[in-house]
């Protein structure tokens, strides 16, 4: 591709996620009231469903992410990433109608189902990127992420004072504005010289993650981000819930801290990762980022006010340019047209760890907040995630000793 086409086509790919994200963002401050008005329950049984929430997205996701991966290798990145965007749409339109936990819970079905856009969406970045650009292409890619989670929780907590279903149906129509942008303004990248014919053997799940054996590196690596994931899906899980009970945080002072941690994402991912990482090289910028995420968290568990919180959201920040570089490094050990297989692979790993961290961590945070527990603890979800990370940082070391990268890093 041509290098204006590709800036296009990366211009594209950033908007997406970014609207994307701040429909995701949107809706974080005032789920845990909706849930409690619709259960009557309290913030630590509240956090039991959304932890529930949570496992339903990610479990349709861990079936289907592997499918959209492998059709975006045979018909082209675009269909699969508009028809993945149109289901985001309809999932927040159902959550802002709900009038019982059931409607909630369709609304994650529809989205788990087809809402795996990042696979292609990250099949789609890796198209259009040289080697030497990918590191810095999807810390771009982060920054629009972080971007989102400026906007969309601010916005969420300000929304969220007109009613707790607003933000719902303020994300239903950003999404859906997406696809008609996407519609009229997406290129395709993969041309249909590279497509390869679909195969049901690589497009479930397990025929997802066993096509990684083939690149034992990749697979390594894979292992370290499934303890990096299961630390991380902590965050948006756990956040909103842990800043009600242990700061009494309204959606207001829940938005606003979401959005400074999109802020500080956003300056490292956009303006920072493209200096950093290629000074440092992807595998120490890899340790580096994993270190600075168990330090955040462990922060957070152990943080006796609000401001101590804000001062951690710095390395977590830091921790940004882990990502990236383990993408840099993997997608530059696979062929191109089997990119998607390798996101397919990789959502795969991730869904499976956003089906167990987000029951996981929702438990202990509810154990360790109710009458029951022999020691009031709401960052418990948090300390053990900080545990994750530093053993991700364990497994890295092991991995590139016993399989010697290229040198090019």
């Amino acid at each position: 591709m041509a290098p204006s086409s590709a800036g296009r086509a990366m211009a594209f790919i950033f908007v997406t996620v970014l609207i994307e994200t701040i429909g995701f963002g949107i809706i974080l401050p005032v789920l845990p009231q909706l849930i409690v008005e619709l259960t009557g329950s309290d913030i630590s049984t509240a956090a039991l469903y959304g932890g529930w929430l949570a496992v339903v997205y990610a479990g349709m996701q861990f079936f289907c992410a592997p499918l959209m991966g492998n059709l975006s290798d045979r018909f082209g990145r675009r269909p699969v990433l508009l028809l993945s965007l149109a289901a985001f749409s309809i999932d927040y339109a159902l959550m802002g109608l709900a009038p019982t936990l059931g409607w909630l819970f369709l609304g994650r079905l529809v989205a788990g189902i087809t809402g795996a856009s990042y696979t292609p969406a990250y099949a789609y970045v890796a198209d259009v990127s040289p080697p030497e650009r990918k590191a810095q292409n999807f810390g771009l890619i982060g920054a629009a992420f972080g971007l989102g989670f400026i906007i969309g929780p601010i916005i969420g907590g300000l929304l969220g004072d007109l009613g707790v279903r607003v933000p719902f149906f303020a994300a239903a129509g950003l999404a859906l504005v997406n696809v008609v942008y996407g519609y009229f303004v997406l290129p395709e990248t993969l041309p249909k010289s590279a497509r390869r014919d679909f195969s049901w053997a690589r497009a479930h799940p397990l025929g997802a993650l066993q096509a990684l054996r083939r690149y034992p590196v990749v697979l390594g690596i894979a292992g370290v981000l499934f303890l990096h994931y299961l630390a991380h899906h902590s965050l948006p899980a756990v956040w909103s819930f842990y800043g009600a009970e242990k700061f009494d945080w309204g959606p207001r002072e829940i938005g606003y801290s979401l959005g400074a941690v999109g802020l500080m994402m956003a300056i490292v991912q956009g303006g920072l990762i493209g200096k950093i990482v290629p000074r440092l090289g992807e595998r120490r910028a890899a340790y580096i980022g994993l270190a600075f995420s168990g330090i955040a968290f462990l922060g957070y568990a152990f943080a006796p006010n609000a401001w101590v919180v804000y001062f951690f959201m710095v390395p977590s920040a830091l921790s940004g340019i882990a990502y990236p570089s383990l993408q840099g490094i993997m997608t530059g050990l696979v062929p191109a047209n089997a990119q998607g297989e390798l996101q397919g692979g990789l959502a795969s790993v991730s869904s499976i760890t956003a089906i167990i961290s987000p029951f996981v961590m929702t438990q202990l945070f509810g154990y360790f907040t109710s009458p029951a527990a022999p020691v009031h603890f709401p960052g418990a979800a948090y300390f053990v995630a900080g545990l994750l990370e530093f053993a991700a940082v364990a497994m890295l070391l092991r991995v590139i000793r016993l399989k010697p990268l290229p040198a090019r890093s």
